[in-house]
């Protein structure tokens, strides 16, 4: 109560930004604004120097940046803690967070569990954190993903040296059946080099009704959202859809965290 928290995104966001400046709200906090249209970044003026000079405005500070390793260097040199809400194709740390709590939530527990992760995995850094955060537990990971979209070697190296078995997959329907967990991304698009190699990779993965017949009674859909066609509407209703419940235990996680 009574803190202030700088809000900087650099990139668009809904979820994170939102459930961040919420947060802070609900627990009697103020929030402050800067993005890259409307901050000093169009006069040439570094990350480093605006957020120095925004953390001597107030208390904590929550950045977003396009270039992974951008919020740790800004970090050093700031005066209030930084917390890190997404470092281009980097890390998601908050996002992994809220995931797990979700996972806990729908579940019961981590421990034990197949956890499926489909989709742009090279790019999505919500699956980055995702997979080192769940080395603290004892679980299965699956990727499904198309061959030029695959989760990092740098990612599977870190998991793997923490003795978490890790299995590759390209068929979604082959995958499914033993999983608990299906961690559903969407296609990144905006880190795409040409159109054409968009549309080659969109489209392999889609979950609908007919595809969920074939999954665990008791499992749970995540997704960080947002989604495009990877998840069909009609699986909204599902008791096992629990993408937008994980939505608002963003705000929940983030308010314990500040």
């Amino acid at each position: 109560r009574g803190k202030v928290m700088a809000s900087i995104f650099y990139e668009v966001s809904t979820r994170t930004a939102c459930s961040f400046s919420a947060a802070m709200e609900r627990l009697g906090g103020r929030v402050i604004y800067s993005d890259e249209s409307s901050s000093s970044n169009k006069k040439g003026e570094t990350i480093e120097d605006s957020v120095q000079v925004l953390s001597s405005y107030t208390d904590v500070v929550v950045l977003r940046h396009p270039v992974p390793g951008a919020v740790s260097r800004a970090a050093q040199f700031c005066k209030r803690p930084v917390i890190n809400a997404g470092d281009g194709v980097g890390e998601h740390p908050t996002q992994a967070l809220l995931d797990v709590y979700t996972i806990r939530e729908e579940i019961g527990t981590v421990n034990g569990l197949t956890i499926t992760m489909v989709g742009d995995l090279l790019n999505g850094r919500t699956v980055h954190s995702l997979a080192k955060l769940l080395t603290m537990y004892n679980v299965r990971i699956r990727y499904v993903s198309p061959r030029n979209l695959q989760m990092p070697d740098d990612v599977k190296q870190y998991v793997a040296k923490k003795g978490i078995q890790q299995d590759e997959f390209e068929s979604l329907e082959d995958a499914l059946p033993e999983t608990d967990v299906l961690y559903m991304t969407r296609i990144q698009k905006e880190r795409f080099q040409s159109q054409a190699e968009y549309k080659t990779s969109i489209g392999q993965y889609v979950l609908n009704p007919h595809l969920m017949t074939k999954a665990k009674k008791r499992m749970a859909v995540l997704h960080p959202l947002p989604r495009n066609e990877e998840i069909s509407v009609d699986v909204d209703s599902d008791p096992r859809a629990a993408y937008f419940r994980q939505a608002e235990n963003g705000m929940y996680v983030r308010m314990a965290l500040l």
